[in-house]
């Protein structure tokens, strides 16, 4: 069974959706291909708190989503954070019927058919689990791990480069410094010992690996978790105990409340997951906000990108193991200070949201996974210089934003021995200036693939793309690849071939921002 269009847009995304609308309004037959059964990845699973940056960088498809939620909620744009998630995927289930796209769930990439074109390699045909074979003259991968542009041998890195590479202060390995998101000193990684002074069995929740060098290249991917939902509405959904809870994985937690009562430290609910009610509907986002939190830290991140279709439902399993069992360990363990759980009993699921995957969001936040070696390649400086390239298709804003990377031990060496102790490492967020994200960055090299564009796995070092990776720059991005991708089935030019001003004007016309 086959199936053509004129553009493919491989995963619904909210930068995916924003692609199909902008290529099937532009007049290209657009099909819209997604592996799961759900639009909008994380704008509709679970992150309802949006980071902006500066408001100067919304246009196009981010600047009409928060307009249509203004008007959704009747509210001026930007009252509220973001939408409740089933109303974002309303919304872009409006947008991509009222354009005219064709979309195909539970379609996972399984194969792609490359041909030598013109200048080098183009991609023919995708094949996907419904045993369907899908032609396009330009495909768009839009996905959050960028599958099809590693079955198209594009090339990609992931994680974490090192300094020396492209000359980045901020690249490699972090120093281990305090701060809110990490682990305060001295307590104990050794399951036997909560002293930190006889070495045994470590801890679930660590990643037992030594720690590269400082400056270091070493593959990490920042954490990833769910970003859960929260009310206190009387039909909420109790923090229940998990059948398949394990006492032992929070000992990690009970050892952090342990060392807050021996240094006088009072931590707050609020301060463990985000409890303000910026939600339509006084709902919260839950957020991963202290040195224990919904992010998982083991360093399942680092294998997740390039891991199996198998592999990677085992790992997202293992995450909503960690979400449920840390709503119930803060709600119930009688080692969590008493105003926490307090708290927590106010709150619980919301039962209009997530109803087909138990109230937890369909989306794992993938944070990071592979990125493009492309045309261009981004980089710290051209962020913090507020670079405008002459092709620049959208702009960004947003803090270079590196949550954790992974939280491991070390011996501290005081006297009169050793002390084992943990420590949480990545954590990093740099303010920059507006900057251009240009339409060299979503190409790879003519030779590698001539017919594909990537606007979220877009060709960028580790650092620029903690600054890139929000869901409005996603959208905007999603925009521009659309947009590029129906100029070139009408002109029947190459994508390396447009004329990126015309590309810039069109953009510019249908408003998206694109110069200060």
């Amino acid at each position: 069974m086959s199936r053509s269009a004129e553009v493919v847009v491989y995963g619904a995304t909210s930068a995916g959706v924003a692609a199909a609308v902008a290529a099937a309004e532009a007049g290209a037959r657009t099909l819209l291909v997604e592996p799961g059964g759900h639009l909008g990845g994380m704008t509709s699973g679970g992150l309802g708190y949006t980071d902006v940056g500066d408001v100067r960088a919304l246009g196009g498809a981010a600047a009409r989503l928060r307009a249509d939620i203004a008007e959704h909620y009747g509210t001026a744009p930007g009252h509220y954070a973001g939408p409740e998630p089933h109303g974002a995927e309303g919304i872009f289930r409006r947008w991509l019927e009222q354009a005219g796209v064709d979309v195909l769930f539970h379609a996972r990439l399984t194969g792609v058919e490359t041909v030598e074109g013109r200048d080098g390699r183009e991609v023919r045909a995708i094949t996907v689990t419904s045993g369907e074979r899908i032609e396009a003259g330009v495909f768009i991968d839009a996905g959050y791990e960028g599958d099809l542009l590693a079955e198209a041998c594009v090339p990609y890195r992931v994680g974490r480069e090192d300094r020396a590479l492209y000359g980045e202060r901020f690249a490699g390995r972090q120093e281990l410094v305090p701060g809110m998101h990490n682990m305060p000193p001295w307590v104990s990684p050794f399951a036997g010992d909560p002293t930190g002074r006889t070495e045994g069995r470590i801890l679930p929740q660590l990643h037992n690996r030594p720690l590269a060098a400082l400056g270091e290249g070493d593959g990490g991917v920042m954490s990833y978790g769910f970003r859960v939902c929260l009310t206190t509405a009387p039909d909420r959904i109790p923090f229940d105990r998990p059948d398949d809870y394990d006492e032992e994985y929070w000992e990690l937690g009970r050892r952090l409340f342990a060392r807050d009562r021996h240094e006088g430290v009072e931590r707050t609910a609020g301060r463990m997951l985000g409890l303000e009610p910026n939600l339509p509907g006084g709902m919260a986002d839950g957020n991963s906000l202290g040195p224990v939190s919904l992010s998982v830290l083991d360093g399942s991140a680092w294998e997740y990108p390039d891991a199996s279709p198998e592999r990677r439902e085992e790992l997202r399993r293992h995450h909503i193991a960690h979400t449920r069992g840390f709503l119930y360990f803060l709600s119930h363990d009688p080692a969590v200070p008493s105003a926490i759980r307090r708290e927590l009993s106010r709150w619980g699921l919301p039962r209009h949201e997530f109803a087909d995957t138990g109230h937890l969001p369909h989306q794992l936040y993938v944070r990071e996974a592979r990125r493009m070696v492309g045309e261009r390649v981004l980089t710290e400086h051209d962020l913090l210089a507020g670079t405008i390239p002459a092709d620049t298709v959208a702009l960004g804003s947003y803090h270079i934003d590196i949550r954790e990377v992974q939280r491991v031990w070390r011996w501290v060496y005081e006297h009169p021995e050793p002390i084992g102790t943990v420590f949480t490492e990545g954590y990093l967020s740099v303010p920059v200036p507006l900057y251009g994200i240009p339409y060299s960055a979503l190409l790879p090299r003519r030779q590698d693939a001539g017919n594909l564009l990537v606007p979220v796995c877009l060709s960028a070092s580790a650092v620029a793309f903690a600054s890139i990776r929000m869901e409005p720059q996603y959208m905007m991005l999603g925009q521009a690849a659309g947009v590029a991708a129906a100029l070139a089935v009408d002109s029947g030019h190459a994508l390396h071939d447009l004329d990126r001003e015309v590309l810039t004007g069109r953009l510019r016309d249908s408003g998206q921002a694109i110069g200060r």
